[in-house]
């Protein structure tokens, strides 16, 4: 049997309705992958398979520094045991030699006085390294050996205390220290800034100390392949800013506005607002400058991956006046305002400067139309207010009513007329 044909023509069915309308562009979504910078300015990065270890034993002072605090200790520690062991072993050696330890010998001179065991030899040591000095026991000028001993004692005993202070010192001083009160906004926001489409991040000072010639510099890391069909895992490439084209350091007085004007030597000039939110690139800032009060280099890290940067988005401003004097509010520190931002990317920005006017326009009538509609609303709320209190004025102005009787043939009838 053949098939009934439908009344309604097959291209104004729903199949042929739905293979002509435009289909919307489809982004893949992006995978989750590894941050090279973490938001704290940790360095996400492990080094595996490193087979000349002894480079890191050339560089000894650096290693020690390099460690944490609880392996630090560990080792100095350990030095310091071992070291008095050994001289220990060393003054017993000595004493032995000499015929000290002998329990017969009674008269003739010793050594080291009153050093008579290892126990008493460890504890001759460690007085010895730490000048401490009881007045118990302590060397004559009988044994040339000890003399030798008790010099080579002292050399090692500063060289030790010198590495340990200067390691200590180090470790409590690092510029990383200093870096903690150096705080970037959580996120980074695109926006239209002098008719330029602009990233821009905030960065500020918690300290009163200031940064001594703060610098800024912008890179953006991202998944490469060459024409060549050579694949960079990690493609580094500068992004100038503002700043560094206007000076050459900053004033970190106030929480600053750090802005790069995408343009085409930018790596976000070919980027829409979705294809923004479907890449892998992160942006990473670095701040260094020198401490006002040590003198150091101080080196500040974040990054910005796609979910952190908000298209159409602006700062709001921090810094008032308040008494002459200018204050700071660092609860909104990272606050961000929607602003009128077109989708497009730069590219399309400047091919078609128009969508730039047309979406400052749409955005100055949707505007228009909010202050009318509140104003209308005011309006009415008043208006309202103003039949309710005139209802209740002119509630004791209503008329009483009038009772009128006539009299009837069968009777007297009550009609009350008002």
């Amino acid at each position: 049997m053949l098939a009934r044909k439908s009344i309604i023509p097959e291209e104004f069915g729903l199949p042929g309705l739905v293979s002509r309308v435009p289909r919307k562009p489809v982004f893949r979504d992006r995978v989750n992958k590894a941050r090279f910078i973490a938001k704290n300015g940790a360095c996400n990065l492990a080094h595996k398979n490193i087979r000349e270890q002894g480079r890191f034993l050339q560089d000894v002072f650096t290693t020690l520094v390099d460690l944490k605090w609880r392996f630090t200790l560990v080792i100095f520690t350990t030095t310091f045991v071992s070291s008095w062991l050994l001289f220990a072993m060393s003054w017993w050696l000595v004493a032995f030699a000499h015929g000290d330890l002998d329990p017969q010998r009674q008269n003739g001179t010793h050594c080291v006085t009153d050093v008579k065991s290892f126990t008493s030899a460890f504890l001759f040591s460690i007085e010895v390294q730490v000048t401490i000095g009881f007045g118990g026991r302590m060397i004559t000028e009988q044994c040339a050996t000890a003399i030798t001993v008790l010099m080579m004692q002292n050399i090692v005993g500063l060289i030790i205390n010198a590495v340990m202070l200067g390691c200590i010192f180090m470790k409590t001083a690092q510029s990383n220290r200093r870096a903690e009160t150096l705080i970037f906004s959580r996120h980074a926001v695109i926006a239209v800034r002098n008719n330029n489409l602009c990233f821009m991040i905030r960065i500020g000072d918690l300290r009163k100390s200031m940064i001594i010639g703060a610098t800024v510099r912008l890179q953006v890391v991202r998944k490469t392949t060459t024409p060549e069909g050579e694949v960079i895992p990690i493609h580094q490439i500068d992004v100038q800013t503002e700043s560094a084209v206007s000076s050459n350091s900053l004033f970190l007085l106030a929480p600053l506005i750090i802005c790069h004007v995408i343009d085409k030597n930018s790596p976000l000039y070919d980027l829409s607002a979705m294809e923004l939110q479907c890449s892998d690139l992160e942006v990473i800032v670095i701040l260094e400058g020198v401490v006002e009060t040590t003198g150091i280099t101080t080196q500040a890290r974040t990054s910005y991956v796609s979910e952190e940067i908000q298209w159409g988005h602006r700062f709001v401003p921090i810094v008032t006046e308040e008494e002459g004097v200018y204050s700071v509010d660092y609860s909104k520190f990272g606050n961000t305002v929607k602003v009128a931002t077109p989708h497009c990317s730069a590219k399309e920005l400047d091919e078609k400067p128009s969508i730039l006017i047309q979406t400052l326009q749409k955005n100055e009538l949707s505007q228009q139309n909010s202050l009318r509609k509140r104003n209308s609303m005011r309006r009415n709320n008043s208006m309202r207010k103003g039949t309710g209190s005139l209802r209740r004025n002119n509630s004791g102005l209503i008329a009483p009513k009038v009772q009128f009787f006539s009299a009837t043939d069968g009777g007297q009838n009550l009609n009350a007329v008002t």
